[in-house]
């Protein structure tokens, strides 16, 4: 599969946009645990708490304190060095960050819960492809709730890309009708949002499951990402909107918004461990240019340093 180049500019404000989840993850454990000339049950413990408490989740701290149970290799001075190697090795394992695209048409199925930036990521998206030249579409999936189309709808016109909406629609019809017009227009992309509401799980995936087979069936080889944002603040629900998302559609990626100023950025190793999930996108800030790409290396420097 051919991987779109685009998301090759670096931004160099990261190790400001994660300072309070560096802070939070690496900062804590080390002024934790760094000082002390034996890993004793009790640092071990006080470290696993702190982790836990940077939202890494119970299963990920529980294991890497216990990697270093019963070992002598690693001292607590060293402790960053080690985390710093683990935490590359989880979002290495999760996959690429890089965001498919291929010659054709190129479908994105966006999706995440109500009020996770989920509407701004996608306009921002299509200003990018946009920038490059490419043809956009996009599919206003969300149509119960008024505002959501409407606010897709000025961001495509900041964008420069069209929309189909139809509001109170179907939303597998809208979908199955923004398929349609791109490949009669020789369209490059379809951005789909979708509804969030949890409040409905049964519907609301019931609804996703029918989006998803709109495409399977008119353009399955078009599909290149189902992605679900996440907002990076809310830590651990985070992984629990995965799970739920992943029920009805399979996910291939996460894009995380809101992660400047915020401290609970471990989020993303959270779902690159137990999801198997790589980010590929990463929102740093409100202007339309602040959509970046997600580099684990980048990322993991920023944080340790």
């Amino acid at each position: 599969m051919v991987m779109f180049g685009f998301f090759k500019e670096k931004f160099n404000n990261l190790k400001e946009v994660v300072s309070n989840t560096a802070q939070n993850l690496v900062g804590n454990v080390v002024n934790a645990v760094g000082q002390e000339e034996e890993f004793s049950e009790f640092v071990l413990d006080d470290m696993e708490d702190t982790l836990i408490s940077a939202d890494l989740g119970v299963g990920y701290a529980a294991e890497l304190v216990d990697n270093l149970r019963n070992q002598d290799k690693i001292k607590p001075a060293q402790v960053k060095d080690y985390l710093k190697t683990e935490f590359l090795k989880t979002l290495n394992e999760a996959g690429s960050n890089v965001l498919n695209f291929e010659n054709g048409l190129n479908i994105y199925f966006i999706t995440g819960v109500n009020g996770v930036g989920k509407t701004t990521l996608i306009g921002k998206l299509a200003y990018k492809f946009k920038n490059e030249g490419k043809k956009v579409l996009i599919a206003a999936g969300d149509t119960f709730r008024a505002a959501a189309e409407e606010q897709l709808d000025i961001w495509s016109k900041r964008a420069g890309a069209d929309i189909v909406r139809r509001d109170k629609a179907d939303p597998a019809s809208v979908v199955f009708e923004a398929i349609d017009k791109a490949k009669a227009e020789g369209y490059d992309v379809i951005l789909v949002d979708t509804a969030g509401r949890l409040q409905n799980k049964f519907n609301l995936m019931e609804e996703l499951k029918k989006i998803k087979s709109v495409i399977d069936k008119k353009a399955p080889e078009s599909l290149r990402e189902c992605m679900l944002v996440l907002d990076a603040n809310t830590g651990q629900n985070g992984l629990q909107q995965a799970k739920v998302f992943s029920e009805a559609v399979n996910l291939t990626s996460v894009a995380l918004t809101k992660l400047d100023g915020s401290a609970k950025g471990a989020i993303v190793l959270a779902v690159a461990r137990e999801m198997k999930l790589p980010v590929k996108l990463v929102g740093v800030g409100e202007k339309m240019e602040d959509l970046k790409t997600f580099n684990s290396d980048e990322f993991i420097e920023a944080i340790f340093q």
